[in-house]
């Protein structure tokens, strides 16, 4: 069946204005479980924003413009309520955006795509997952679109609204057969460290400079030069309202930084193209002259691991990657790296010891807590 053009579906119900947020509140504070998604801009804007969320009740669809609102506060307690169940799929991005623009908080979730992967899913795409749940085949050609635009067509808000509709009937499948293979307390574990969200990324908090892949076959010269050109692009993409690859991407600048040109001429010849020459190649060879006179940016310290270190972490990935296969699950699924890097930092020598590590994992702790202990104490 075409989700898309199911005749059988009231309207979605468009939320912008505080009386329908009014509305929409009271119906979610009233619901024991709703799914929850949200839209960017972050392929059309400088600065991303939530552009669009959408909400699912067994009875309703809403999509909510948070563009047409200035104060979203009432769904903050919805978030936060432990007592109502929030369903996701691919949970992580949404929590980011929704705690970056909104200071949302949240308790308990349920991530259909975490759920089929600890089940072992090959696929576990939304698509894919209600393609072989209800037979509804879902067309993603708007993944990408700019759902900054307003108004929005018709067929990107029925789109939308697909993205959450079958989500709850999908969160009880998952969480049958969750319980059928006895990984429920193992889903409700990674469900509630989920709830531990920062509204930013790790990667956001490195220089600018270092955030470009590639950069470390640079001299301390040339990544200086890198530094201000980033830099540069920063300042023209916050100006255009655009994102800043669709100024410069990566590896131009890492262009830049190398052959450090000195005309529009060697923009040509480093290939960059007419239109960027014209529009910000006075701009970049300003940087990249500034880049030549600063002070040497440096390196963020990234000392060697032990050889201590190296052998506990391999012990752990080899175990860990033998229990995946043993379940039919990804590696992650039996332990998440960051967890594998502590342990294998920190050495503890005991259960109490591992355990104060694990805090937060305490299925994982009973379930593999003595093998762990039993792998890293090899050395």
């Amino acid at each position: 069946m075409d989700a898309m053009t199911d005749k059988k579906l009231s309207p979605p119900i468009w939320v912008a204005t505080p009386a329908d947020l009014q509305s929409l509140a009271k119906d979610l504070a009233s619901q024991p479980r709703f799914a929850v998604d949200t839209e960017s801009n972050s392929l059309y804007a400088y600065q991303e924003q939530v552009c669009l969320i959408q909400f699912s009740t067994p009875e309703k669809d809403y999509l909510l413009d948070p563009l047409a609102l200035t104060d979203l506060n009432l769904l903050a307690p919805l978030f936060a309520d432990p007592n109502i169940e929030k369903v996701f799929h691919a949970a992580e991005y949404d929590l980011i955006c929704l705690k970056r623009d909104f200071g949302f908080t949240f308790e308990n979730l349920f991530d259909t795509m975490v759920a089929a992967r600890i089940l072992g899913y090959e696929a576990v795409g939304l698509g894919k997952l209600l393609s072989q749940k209800f037979d509804v085949q879902v067309d993603k050609k708007f993944q990408k679109a700019n759902w900054g635009k307003r108004p929005l067509p018709a067929d990107m808000l029925n789109y939308a609204r697909f993205d959450t509709h079958y989500l709850l009937e999908l969160s009880q499948i998952l969480q049958w057969e969750l319980k059928e293979k006895e990984r429920w307390d193992l889903a409700k574990e990674d469900f509630l460290l989920a709830t531990h969200v920062n509204g930013h990324t790790s990667r956001q908090q490195l220089p600018i400079w270092e955030r470009v892949g590639g950069r470390a076959k640079l001299d301390p010269r040339q990544a200086t030069v890198l530094n201000e050109v980033c830099l540069a692009r920063e300042t023209l993409a916050a100006k255009l309202n655009r994102p800043v690859f669709k100024i410069v991407g990566n590896k131009a600048l890492l262009k830049l930084a190398e052959s450090q040109p000195h005309s529009r001429r060697d923009l040509e010849i480093d290939g960059f193209t007419p239109r960027q020459i014209s529009r910000f190649g006075k701009t970049l060879l300003a940087a990249v002259e500034r880049g030549r006179r600063a002070d040497l940016v440096r390196r963020t310290p990234s000392p060697r691991p032990s050889d201590a270190y190296i052998f506990r972490f391999e012990k752990l990935r080899e175990w860990r990657k033998e229990k995946a296969k043993k379940m039919g699950v990804e590696s992650d699924v039996v332990l998440p790296r960051f967890l594998m890097e502590i342990i294998a930092k920190k050495n503890p020598r005991d259960k109490e010891a591992l355990a104060a590590i694990m805090a937060k994992s305490p299925w994982r702790l009973e379930e593999y807590g003595d093998e762990i202990l039993a792998k890293i104490s090899k050395l």
